[in-house]
């Protein structure tokens, strides 16, 4: 007689680089696999929604192309040969590689490079504690957050804001510069509740009729960069049609006179001109707006990955503030909640063991340092090993041309440590299998809203897989790094980085399941202050001095309108490159995460771009045509799909999908620039010039 399968629903809670790191319910099957993954209706904001993907993780999870044991290169780099070995002698052979590193070039030639593969506190970022105890390269995150960050403390003077619950109960949801269908799925799930419930309506901001602009009431489509320009031209018709809250400004705000005056030229036809929403949109927009005291700006990060993202950022934030829509339940604005959780990780990464003389290596730059730019180098020795966790700069990292030839070097050692074998791992000398993260224990934030939460190890991981703290602490021993954090287990961690920080122990934290932190009303919406100084809302940004940490000013910093206001920074449609190209994500992937999993691949297709119907006909291109995209610095192939939901001479490209998916085998990043987006970094992905010719598949090379 068969005997029946036993299934225990656990909770854990989603560890990708996703602001809503959902609460889960997990079905655990004989203490061994994993069956159906469900959001946790216990979780006030996941509310028992998730996306596609992670409902069905376990077609990742139990995916059977996993790395399963250590390996070593068998053939040229980029072969994909590899042959298996112990991991007594892959860890012997990264220190040993190391340390040659080090006493030839020093310990800056080394450089540990990480980043969102998860967002486990433990898991991510005690790679930092092996580079700070050996004083190798440190590494400055600028990939993903650092220009919205900047933007929003511009203003409030801190990255935090209304519980985003309160969409539930505002009467407008404006959600800008995002695409929650594809990318934070509860963000939709909390709006649709104030419309079903109140009658709300919901406006989307973007720069293509996305999935999320597609269920919106009042849908505006603008081009890229210029979501400033829209912005100015709605606080003008604020001010001009009495819309502007005067009593609040007086009393909350640095210069609502000197703002208002500014306004006065930045009128919707001036804005219209740039960024191509008819006037009349703009007006009715912000009579929308100023018409309504609960209105909910739900702020994005996809409209700062441009060279003027902060500032656009910082212009968004100033409307909720004109109407000050802070003082209502359901109003005001909220983007991250990056300022609340006051997590003390210095056992995690190692503060004690930090040398501010060792050198900051940006990874949005990772093409310009492997290829030996002496400024991306911070004028230090070339970087000659490296040990790479939660990221695949090989598809990811912009400048792609760049990043393939540094990873080609020959006296470039790398060691990835992987769940699959990604673009990044086949350039590898040594890789290394690791854990999920049902298959460990780490500590997790929600940056999209208020929970801290355990996520508990559910089931053994396959092979020989081990966890990225596992790794740390095998070439720590190799490597004579000693430290605290070294000698724990990561439950251990876990528990010290919650008492340090005032949030009790572990085992508190797991009886509570998912543990809320919004702060009170009043401290969400500012109704004592914001965060600066002088407790205003800052409409005139002192860039030089945002309270958030940073590596230094970079870019054109000096340069930025100090008022809201369109920076023409931007790389502008010119002759040679007359269209603009944003590369957005998909719903299927999540950066180069699920690219192997079959339901995500069918579900995405070939890489395709967006592309206006009548820009299509004016070069010949059908539906369907293979299209080169080029620009300074490189080309890619792909498919043209025909959309008229852009405007005129704007190109999308949803999606990271591998270099090898591509015709020709380039992906979309040879296409992005690494230069520093002002004032404190960042990579403006979204911000790219191009132009595009009908290819002729069957003739192009495969490199």
């Amino acid at each position: 007689m068969n005997q029946r399968a036993k299934i225990d629903i656990r909770h854990s809670t989603c560890p990708h680089d996703c602001p809503s790191a959902c609460a889960l319910d997990v079905e655990v099957i004989d203490n061994a696999s994993i069956g159906r993954v469900r959001g946790s209706k216990l979780q006030s904001y996941t509310a028992g929604v998730i996306c596609a993907k992670v409902a069905r993780y376990a077609e990742r999870i139990h995916h059977p192309d996993r790395l399963t044991y250590p390996m070593f290169r068998a053939g040229p780099k980029g072969s994909g040969k590899f042959a298996r070995i112990t991991w007594d002698d892959a860890l012997d052979e990264i220190a040993g590689r190391f340390n040659a590193a080090e006493r030839e070039f020093g310990a800056e030639s080394v450089w540990p490079h990480y980043y969102a593969g998860t967002m486990g506190l433990v898991m991510r970022h005690g790679i930092n504690r092996l580079a700070h105890v050996k004083k190798y390269s440190r590494f400055y995150a600028t990939i993903c957050a650092t220009i919205a960050r900047v933007g929003f403390a511009a203003g409030t003077g801190k990255v935090a804001g209304v519980d985003p619950r309160e969409m539930g109960v505002s009467d407008l949801v404006v959600i800008w510069g995002t695409n929650p269908v594809n990318t934070q799925v509860n963000v939709m799930t909390h709006a649709m509740r104030a419309r079903k419930e109140r009658g709300a309506k919901i406006a989307a901001v973007d720069i293509y009729n996305n999935d999320t602009v597609k269920q919106a009431d009042i849908k505006i489509i603008l081009r890229p960069g210029t979501d400033g320009a829209f912005a100015c031209g709605v606080m003008h018709v604020l001010f001009r049609e009495g819309f502007a809250d005067r009593d609040y400004l007086a009393r909350y705000t640095d210069c609502p006179g000197e703002l208002e005056a500014h306004l006065a030229t930045r009128t919707p036809e001036w804005a219209s001109s740039i960024c191509g929403v008819p006037v009349e949109e703009i007006e009715a927009f912000a009579r929308t707006v100023g018409q309504t005291k609960r209105a909910f700006f739900r702020l994005g990060y996809g409209f700062t990955r441009s060279r003027n993202g902060a500032a656009q950022m910082h212009a968004a934030l100033c409307i909720p503030t004109v109407t000050g829509a802070w003082q209502y339940e359901g109003g005001g604005a909220f983007f991250n909640n990056y300022a609340i959780w006051k997590f003390d990780e210095s056992l995690i990464e190692g503060h004690d063991a930090i040398d501010h003389t060792t050198r900051v290596l940006d990874q949005s730059k990772i093409g310009r340092i492997l290829t030996g730019d002496a400024a991306a180098l911070e004028n230090g020795p070339p970087v000659k090993a490296m040990l790479i966790q939660n990221t695949n700069p090989m598809t990811v990292a912009p400048e792609q041309a760049l990043v393939r030839q540094g990873f080609a070097r020959q006296d470039l050692f790398v060691a990835v440590h992987e769940q699959f074998m990604t673009e990044t791992a086949q350039m590898a000398d040594v890789v290394l299998p690791a854990t999920m993260f049902m298959e460990h224990n780490d500590l997790y934030f929600g940056g999209g809203h208020q929970h801290i939460s355990v996520g508990a190890k559910l089931i053994d991981p396959p092979g020989e897989c081990r966890s990225n703290h596992e790794v740390l602490r095998g070439l720590a021993r190799r490597l004579k790094a000693v430290h605290p954090g070294f000698e724990m287990s990561p439950r251990e961690l876990i528990d010290a980085t919650l008492r340090r920080s005032g949030h009790g122990g572990i085992a508190e934290l797991e009886a509570d399941l998912w543990r809320d932190l919004q702060p009170d009303f009043r401290t969400s919406h500012y109704l004592d202050g914001f965060g600066h100084a002088d407790g205003k809302f800052h409409f005139k940004a002192d860039w030089a001095r945002v309270p958030l940490g940073n590596a230094g000013l970079m870019g054109a910093w000096d340069r930025m309108p100090s008022l809201p206001d369109h920076w023409t920074i931007i790389e502008e449609a010119d002759e040679a490159h007359p269209f603009r190209l944003a590369t957005s994500p998909s719903r299927s992937f999540l950066n180069t995460t699920f690219n192997e999993t079959p339901s995500s691949q069918a579900r995405e297709g070939a890489p395709s771009v967006m592309m206006h119907p009548d820009d299509a006909a004016s070069l010949g291109i059908a539906d369907g045509d293979a299209v080169t995209l080029g620009n300074m610095r490189g080309e890619t192939t792909l498919t043209a799909r025909l959309f008229d939901g852009v405007r005129r001479g704007v190109l999308i490209a949803e999606s990271v999908h591998p270099n090898k998916a591509h015709i020709g085998g380039r992906g979309i990043n040879m296409l992005t620039g690494a230069e520093s987006v002002a004032p404190f970094g960042g990579a403006a992905f979204h911000d790219n010039k191009v132009w595009v010719k009908k290819a002729a598949p069957a003739v192009i090379p495969i490199p």
